[in-house]
């Protein structure tokens, strides 16, 4: 009975050790796969230098691009300002009125100094006409004539002063009515009826219809880098498909006192009716930069709280992270200054599931 008992104790201890051995062999070949290392399959680009073009956006308006100030040209007391902001007007238009008693007294003032004039001219005709045929006749002296004719020359040259002088008191009748010189739309209104305005004082403006200009502020960095003549992109602010394009039609000479910035004037080519005067626009420009380089937005990481990147070693296929200066950045597209040189192979895809020395694969390399 005891000799069973050992046989069935060996025959136990035997198949747990058996099955013990076969289980450590099993976690040796497990440990022994997973210690080979799988590439990670990633996307590549090579770093190379291309010429980059820096856009530029500014916010401006629209104004007309021929816009006067009227004004009179006499002063006076404002008899009535019909002048509205928003109105079209048409060319001959009366927009303002000065009240006119003295200029209406000059005028006939000026009548009256003609008619005294002209009889004047009339009394030394007919005393020529006479001493010239008493002269012919032997009944009058040479004297008498040539002063004859001195009287009606001076009498002559008196009604043509008064035909100008009355000329002259008409138009400082009409100068008192204020008119539209050409159609177009007024954006400005100046003083009331009852103030007294002076000579050239701004009454109205208006914007001519003949066309629209895209009006920025820039600063005078970008006014002296920027091309001699590049085209400009017009959007409206708040409908970004309502477009026009256009090119500088004119830079000011002075920078602005309170902002120092330069107005620049882009004229636009076929603008649409719903870029109206006084609408707010967005204005897009590229300006070229020079060679630089560019990589994908996606290849950047960031190590050490600075961008970086992950550059693949061609010999092993393994990747290090290196740390980058970005100059740039925009969703589509990262400008580096330094950290990078032409040739090198940077991660352009998979960039999170990276660790230094891992092993990568390039997708559709077969490798």
């Amino acid at each position: 009975m005891s000799g069973s008992r050992c046989t069935f104790r060996y025959m136990v201890t035997s198949t747990f050790v058996a099955a013990f051995s076969l289980s450590l062999g099993a976690c040796g070949r497990e440990q022994a796969t997973n210690d080979t290392p799988v590439p990670r399959i990633v996307r590549t680009s090579t770093v190379e230098k291309r010429k980059v073009t820096t856009p530029l956006t500014f916010t401006g308006r629209i104004e007309a691009e021929d816009e006067v100030n009227i004004a009179f040209r006499i002063s006076g007391r404002l008899l009535s300002n019909d002048a509205k902001i928003g109105d079209r007007v048409k060319a001959g238009q009366v927009l303002a009125r000065l009240e006119s008693q003295n200029e209406l007294n000059g005028l006939r003032q000026a009548q009256a100094s003609l008619a005294a004039a002209q009889g004047q001219l009339t009394q030394a005709r007919n005393h020529f006409d006479r001493q010239e045929t008493l002269l012919a006749q032997g009944w009058t002296t040479r004297a008498n004539f040539d002063a004859a004719t001195q009287a009606r020359q001076t009498a002559q040259s008196q009604v043509d002063a008064a035909e100008a002088q009355l000329s002259a008191a008409h138009d400082l009748v009409g100068f008192t009515e204020l008119t539209a010189d050409a159609p177009g739309v007024i954006t400005a209104t100046g003083p009331g009826a009852g103030e007294v305005v002076q000579v050239g004082q701004m009454i109205a403006r208006i914007a001519r219809q003949d066309g629209r200009d895209a009006v920025f502020d820039v600063p005078s960095q970008l006014v002296r880098s920027a091309s001699s003549d590049p085209e400009v992109e017009v959007s409206l602010a708040d409908d970004q498909t309502i477009k026009a394009r256009g090119r500088v039609r004119e830079v000011a000479a002075q920078a602005s006192a309170v902002t120092r910035t330069f107005e620049v004037r882009v004229g636009l080519t076929d603008p649409p009716p719903a870029m109206r005067l006084g609408a707010t626009v967005v204005g897009r420009v590229n300006t070229s930069a020079g060679p630089m380089i560019d990589i994908p937005s996606s290849a950047l990481t960031r190590m050490n709280q600075r961008p970086a990147v992950w550059v693949v070693d061609p010999a092993n296929n393994t990747v290090s992270v290196r740390n980058v200066d970005v100059l740039r950045f925009d969703e589509a597209q990262a400008v580096i200054s330094q950290g990078l040189d032409t040739g090198e192979v940077i991660v352009t895809a998979g960039v999170q599931a990276l660790h230094p020395g891992q092993t990568v694969r390039v997708l559709g390399s077969g490798l």
